[in-house]
């Protein structure tokens, strides 16, 4: 018996064996699961082996991106050093040190402390997949990490996940309290959509800056992060016979997905990509965003709080659902695996050159370390 279940728009379908039907039904056994992505194109994956791209378009004839042709080298490295430098710097210059000062520091204080930026980033690298420039997103970019930025800060807080050390310093309620680190968040939130608001380009019709709010703010609401995190609370400590992979991934669609996929779309929408263009970016960061939070638990129980920056095996201790505890390490893995292909599958036949840097980014998203 096979049934149809709609992740976001990443959608796969769920064969279950029917001896396993009559028995705890919203308990489901991985090993009694198959997973099996619906691709919009035919089923071809772009191999994470190499970040070279050959060719000048991705095609499904073309999958493994080889060519007798010319061959161009793609440095994801530079790329995204370059990228994250560019962001740092409008960053700082969008949240300049002011009166007041405390609440000023405390904002630039968790917004400049690092971090890969990959949502930054996955905007800009959107916005030129569909033939913008770097500085028609950098706005769009801006606003995604400065709510990015507001969500780790209320995460850390003791109300929440209680945590002490964010991207390898102390978490911003430890350096300013509680009531400014709350403030610090709430600034971050409201400044993200008077920045991309103000700061984009006349070039990008308003229209599409209206569009662009309008994504943003149902990302983070209660049909996204706030949804996720609602979801993600409520499950602490529930028996594993209780719940079953669609609930995980009801959390970690809204909690960890929706951020990345409003970061693509807004580069598409920013970068003047068409409806389809648009749609095929959403799917592909829905299920990049779905794989960065299947690796996310996997680093929870694999690497040390050295290695990762971050207090390791917080997500054991405070009893929550995660893909190792549910599915096990091993098809955690090879769930992951699944999601980078089915996210690069959404990426076919657009230029090579212009989609390196989101089949690179897909890459290193399965690979990161920490």
């Amino acid at each position: 018996m096979a049934s149809s279940v709609t992740l976001g728009s990443c959608p796969w379908v769920l064969h279950h064996h029917p001896s396993t039907q009559s028995k705890t039904p919203r308990s489901r056994s991985p090993s009694l699961i198959t997973l099996k992505p619906i691709s919009l194109t035919p089923k071809r994956s772009v191999s994470s082996a190499s970040h070279t791209i050959s060719s000048s378009l991705v095609t499904k004839e073309d999958s493994n991106l080889k060519s007798t042709s010319t061959t161009s080298s793609f440095d994801f490295m530079s790329y995204i050093l370059r990228k994250a430098d560019s962001v740092n710097r409008a960053l700082d210059s969008a949240v300049p040190l002011r009166e007041p000062l405390k609440i000023h520091e405390a904002m630039r204080y968790s917004l400049l402390a690092g971090g890969k930026r990959v949502r930054p980033v996955l905007c800009i690298a959107a916005c030129e997949l569909v033939g913008g420039e770097e500085s028609l997103a950098m706005p769009a970019a801006c606003a995604v990490e400065m709510i990015h930025t507001m969500s780790l800060i209320h995460d850390d807080l003791p109300c929440m996940d209680n945590d002490d050390l964010r991207r390898g310093k102390p978490t911003n309620h430890k350096v300013y309290g509680e009531d400014v680190a709350v403030l610090a968040g709430d600034a971050l939130l409201s400044f993200a959509f008077e920045h991309l608001a103000s700061a984009t380009s006349s070039d990008v019709s308003p229209a599409r800056v209206v569009r662009a709010v309008g994504e943003l703010a149902k990302a983070i609401g209660t049909e996204g992060l706030v949804a996720g995190q609602v979801v993600d609370i409520s499950s602490e400590g529930l028996d594993l016979n209780d719940v079953g992979l669609d609930h995980l991934e009801f959390i970690h669609l809204h909690k960890t997905a929706a951020l990345l996929e409003a970061s693509a779309v807004l580069g598409g929408i920013v970068g003047g990509g068409s409806d389809e263009e648009i749609e095929r970016l959403r799917k592909f960061a829905r299920c990049i965003g779905l794989l960065f939070q299947v690796v996310d638990d996997i680093l929870d129980v694999t690497k040390s709080s050295q290695e990762l920056g971050k207090t390791a095996g917080k997500d054991l201790i405070a009893d929550k659902l995660t893909y190792p505890k549910l599915m096990g390490l091993e098809k955690s893995r090879e769930f992951a695996e699944k999601l980078n292909r089915e996210a690069r599958d959404q990426l076919l036949g657009f230029d090579s050159d212009k989609v390196a840097p989101l089949l690179a980014l897909a890459s290193y998203i399965a690979n990161r370390q920490n």
